[in-house]
């Protein structure tokens, strides 16, 4: 990881944090970038004590085309421009559709969808001329499900995995790489923040899937950093029911339903 330059959106907590830590921990040049600034340089000193480097942060409204584009010539200009992005970011409570708002359809479909979306290809123009570059997208377990009272945040995973996809396959002969990290529930400050959403996962998930520490998550990155292997899902638990709910979907719609 000497001498990658590696950016994290939603870097100044939980998943992308741990991920930050592992990263710095082997020699990355680390850049992360999330809205709350007093959050981002509680941030960067904490990965700053697990490494020599420099751990560069900028506070930046994701949602904004006009700010992302500003703050990433910013940080080409001071820090360099990035070998990997890790898209992190995202937000949404669970909520059943009785309870959604327009807004709460807009807020989810931006974050994490649209401003993983705006991250690559105003990053993509830049790489272009280096030819190179590694695109990871962080996604929730959800992309493969549909289950109750999650509807607006199950929707925005399906649009990022759609994008991931999409992405890899415009990208297929170039020397660009792009990979996700799919997640079971893991212990992040996100259920802290949003209690109705750890209501509304389905029981049987609490009950067949270990829940994933974040600095098992973080590793998890790592190891797709190093690799560039196009999907890796945790906990290996979930990436079964991954692969048999493309046989059975009718069967795992019915247990995704036990209350």
């Amino acid at each position: 990881m000497e001498n990658k330059i590696i950016l994290i959106t939603g870097g100044s907590s939980g998943i992308g944090k741990a991920a930050a830590i592992a990263l710095a921990k082997k020699g990355a040049t680390i850049i992360i970038q999330a809205r709350n600034p007093q959050k981002l340089a509680d941030a960067a000193k904490e990965i700053e004590s697990h490494s020599t480097q420099k751990a560069h942060h900028y506070s930046t409204d994701l949602t904004s085309i006009k700010e992302v584009q500003e703050y990433a010539e910013k940080m080409i200009k001071e820090v360099g421009l990035p070998d990997v992005i890790i898209n992190s970011a995202g937000l949404g409570n669970w909520l059943p559709f009785e309870d959604s708002d327009p807004e709460h359809f807009q807020q989810t479909i931006q974050s994490p969808y649209l401003v993983t979306a705006y991250t690559c290809k105003i990053f993509h123009e830049h790489m272009k001329k280096r030819g190179t570059g590694h695109f990871i997208t962080v996604n929730s377990a959800a992309c493969y499900f549909a289950f109750p009272n999650a509807v607006g945040y199950i929707s925005a995973r399906w649009a990022l995995r759609g994008f991931t996809d999409a992405l890899a396959s415009d990208l297929s002969d170039t020397n660009f790489k792009v990979s996700a990290v799919v997640l079971g529930k893991v212990d992040s400050p996100y259920f802290t923040n949003n209690p109705v959403s750890e209501q509304n996962i389905p029981k049987i998930v609490g009950l067949l899937n270990p829940t994933l520490s974040t600095e098992k998550a973080g590793n998890a990155i790592v190891s797709v950093v190093h690799s560039k292997k196009k999907t890796l899902i945790r906990p290996w638990s979930m990436s079964m029911y991954v692969f048999f709910n493309r046989f059975i979907p009718w069967f795992f719609k019915l247990l995704m339903r036990i209350k």
